[in-house]
């Protein structure tokens, strides 16, 4: 019965003019017509010379579109579903000629130009996109594949030895062993990073995060493969991934660039270095710690020119500039910058600190640890396994009399009631503290850290909450028109409200300034709790009512976050979606 079946298939495949089938089949068909016991004839059933070139093609193709699905997402291609789609369909095409078309070599050819014709369109399309150390298929490309080949069967590089020394290097990346805050550059770590040889990765990830504009790095262990983020503009995008081996070098690379032990994977570690790329000095921070999988690596990158330096470059209204810039020349008072990991409060202080008269004042900093040097600001880093904490460094500092004092973080109830105690005693202290809003930052001093209501009321002059909202591409942003039910909702009057903004939902073509992803750059959403004698009050009831807050801030003329952020709508430098992705 089997035989019968496969007879019957390759009649099938005979009648449909496939080349090679066609023979066997009517060799088989008529003696099967005329006896019922069937004797096999002479030959093979399929020709091997036509069908392996045509099983080779399958899994090139196969692979070629997986490829291309994983390629497209990570250099951020807009239209990676219309690549993928093309070279999936052209595929099914091609094959689908093969076994139409009557002679077997024009099939092949058509099946070669379906398979062949996408992939190298995407390929031109997709180095128009990336730097020329990412380009594959290139002479270089194709140079340093068959170097890595040489190199795993024991021979030496044969290729690309007329490339520049500089090209062979990498990327235009300078590694410099250099702790954050630290004195002296220990060039050793340099030195043993070099020895790996999956040095040149380690520049080209970090090359190749700078270039995209990240904030930070996450490499990421699976039982298969090493996978790579970026957190670009607070929001977190996949990257090429590296095979399990060389994920593990680059590991081992950054710790040794960070003082590390590279023979401690379980345990977690934290360091830093620093690098040169393009004329800019920019700041590694390092964190690493044992997963099942393996070793994970978290990376800050602190690039000192996207550095704010003034309160008007964060995206705050004029109004709440002038208003903080009042606060800021009080000679005490505890102002307080709040909001979730990532909202930007860092960057504010330092603007705060930047806008303070920093040559008549005694402007002290204690931080964990220090992200951004301030000149003439005395900048004091704590090591909490030492036992050196916050509270204990700010007892000691308190001593020196100090005009303005910046505490990095409020994390607990001592350096809480130590921070509230020096603003009511005659010091300017600015800090940040996570809390969801600016009313919940008072509530959460109240109950949380445990500070008396007396000396909270006396000390605390305002709370700063605040968000970062992504900022529309201004090359390829679309206008449309709000809803009418929308605007109603949201306060806004239809008659003033022309139109809102929003990301292309189809370009035509990939937008050179932000690769597609309708976003580049981020600014701040604002809102501004100034502590007057009303709410003074509040405070001192030790248990006071949000609402009572919101009342009397509400009199006070306070805008609430999302209010700033509509403005930021209206203005067209973001959209409706993002700001309700990050006020929701």
């Amino acid at each position: 019965m089997n035989r019968r079946l496969s007879l019957i298939v390759l009649g099938l495949l005979a009648a449909f003019g496939l080349p090679g089938f066609a023979s066997a089949a009517e060799g088989m068909l008529l003696p099967l017509a005329q006896s019922a016991t069937l004797v096999r004839g002479p030959g093979l059933y399929i020709n091997l010379f036509k069908f392996v070139p045509v099983v080779i093609i399958y899994v090139l193709w196969v692979w070629t579109t997986h490829w291309i699905e994983k390629d497209t997402i990570s250099i951020r291609n807009a239209f990676y579903t219309i690549w993928n789609t093309i070279a999936f369909f052209t595929g099914i095409l091609g094959f689908a000629l093969l076994w139409i078309v009557p002679n077997y070599y024009l099939g092949l050819v058509l099946l070669l130009a379906a398979y062949f014709g996408p992939l190298f369109a995407y390929i031109y399309n997709r180095n128009q996109l990336v730097d020329e150390f990412d380009q594959v298929m290139t002479s270089y490309h194709l140079g340093e594949v068959a170097n890595d080949v040489l190199g795993k069967v024991g021979l030496g590089p044969m290729f690309n030895k007329d490339v520049d020394t500089e090209d062979k290097l990498g990327p235009p990346i300078t590694f410099i062993g250099k702790s954050l805050g630290g004195a002296k550059e220990d060039s050793s770590r340099v030195s043993r990073a070099e020895e790996s040889p999956e040095y040149y990765n380690a520049k080209e990830l970090f090359y190749d995060a700078i270039q995209r504009r990240a904030t930070d790095i996450a490499i990421e262990p699976t039982a298969e493969a090493t996978s790579i983020r970026y957190r670009i503009d607070g929001v977190w995008a996949n990257a090429e991934p590296f095979e399990r081996a060389i994920g593990d070098s680059v590991t081992n690379i950054i710790k040794v660039l960070s003082a590390l032990d590279i023979a401690e994977h379980r345990k977690p570690q934290d360091g830093s270095f620093s690098l040169k790329a393009e004329g800019r000095d920019i700041d590694v921070r390092v964190a690493t710690s044992g997963t099942k999988a393996g070793e994970k690596v978290a990376i800050r990158i602190l690039d000192k020119t996207q550095n704010v330096s003034k309160l008007e470059e964060t995206g705050m209204r004029p109004k709440m500039v002038q208003q903080l810039k009042e606060l800021l020349a009080q000679p005490n008072g505890l102002l307080l910058c709040t909001g979730p990991t990532g909202a930007g409060k860092s960057t504010t202080v330092y603007a705060c600190l930047r806008d303070i008269d920093r040559f008549l004042k005694n402007v002290v900093t204690v931080e964990e640890p220090i992200e951004f040097h301030v000149d003439n600001v005395s900048q004091m880093e704590i090591n909490t396994k030492t036992g050196q904490d916050y509270a204990n460094t700010l007892r000691s500092l308190l001593r020196q009399q100090p005009d303005v004092v910046m505490i990095g973080e409020i994390r607990d109830k001592e350096t809480a009631g130590v921070a509230s105690q020096a603003a009511s005693a005659g010091n300017m202290v600015i800090s940040t503290l996570h809390a969801t809003d600016a009313i919940t930052a008072v509530n959460r001093m109240l109950h949380e850290m445990d500070v008396e209501p007396n000396i909270l009321a006396a000390g605390l002059s305002a709370v700063l909450s605040q968000r970062l909202v992504r900022k529309l591409c201004e090359t390829c942003k679309e206008p449309y028109k709000p809803k009418p039910e929308f605007l109603k909702k949201a306060n806004l009057p239809a008659d003033k409200v022309d139109v809102f903004y929003k990301p292309p939902t189809a370009p035509e073509q990939v937008c050179p300034d932000c690769g597609g992803n309708g976003y580049i750059g981020r600014t701040g959403i604002f809102e501004l709790l100034i502590v007057d004698e009303p709410i003074r009050d509040l405070i001192r009831t030790g248990n006071p009512s949000e609402n009572a807050i919101k009342a009397a801030a509400r009199k006070n003329g306070m805008v609430y976050l999302t209010e700033d952020g509509l403005r930021q709508v209206i203005q067209g430098n973001t959209s409706i979606d993002e700001l309700m992705r990050v006020v929701k």
